[in-house]
C-alpha cells in the first residue's frame, strides 16, 4: 500500500511504485479531471501540483511521491490562486474543445502563487510545457493577467 495526500485527503493504493501518478489519480481514485495527453510530460494536459509546484503526472512515479501535498483540478478552485484562474477562464471564455483546460488552468494557478503579477515573458515561461491544439492561447493570456489584477 503507498500512502498519498491528495486533495487534503490522506489515501491509501495498493498500486506498483512504478505507477504513473496520472493512472493512480483517474483509474484508482477517480479523480479524471487531469488528462492524459501526450504520455512523455510534453504536453501538460496532465498537470498538477505537488506542494504547490505544477508537474507532469503522467511520468512522476506515484512510489516517488512520499508525503508531498498533491493537489489535483478537483480541489485548485479551493485554492485563492486556482478561484482567480478558473473564474478569469469562465468570464474570457478561454476554452474551445477544454481538453487541456484542466493542465493550463493547474499552470496558471501555480504561476499566481509564485508571481501574483506576471508580465508577459513570466506567463510565457510558465505556460510553455502547456500545448492547446485549438490554439486558445491569446485568451489563456488575457485570462492570466485578468486572474492577477483580481489579487488582493
Amino acid at each position: 500500500m503507498i500512502e498519498l495526500r491528495v486533495n487534503g485527503e490522506a489515501k491509501s493504493v495498493d498500486v506498483a511504485p512504478d505507477m504513473p501518478l496520472l493512472w493512480v489519480l483517474r483509474d484508482v481514485l477517480h479523480l479524471t479531471g487531469t488528462k492524459f495527453g501526450c504520455g512523455i510530460a510534453q504536453c501538460g494536459a496532465c498537470t498538477v501540483h505537488i506542494d504547490g509546484k505544477p508537474v507532469r503526472s503522467c511520468q512522476l512515479a506515484v512510489g516517488a511521491l512520499g508525503n508531498r501535498a498533491i493537489t489535483t483540478i478537483e480541489k485548485i478552485g479551493e485554492t485563492p490562486a486556482g478561484a482567480r484562474v478558473q473564474k478569469a477562464w469562465l468570464d474570457l471564455e478561454v476554452i474551445q474543445c477544454g481538453y487541456c483546460q484542466s493542465g493550463q488552468i493547474m499552470s496558471a494557478a501555480a504561476l499566481l502563487n509564485s508571481v501574483p503579477h506576471p508580465d508577459d515573458a513570466d506567463i510565457d515561461a510558465a505556460m510553455s510545457g502547456n500545448i492547446c491544439r485549438c490554439g486558445t492561447y491569446v485568451r489563456i493570456r488575457a485570462a492570466i493577467k485578468r486572474a492577477a489584477a483580481e489579487h488582493a
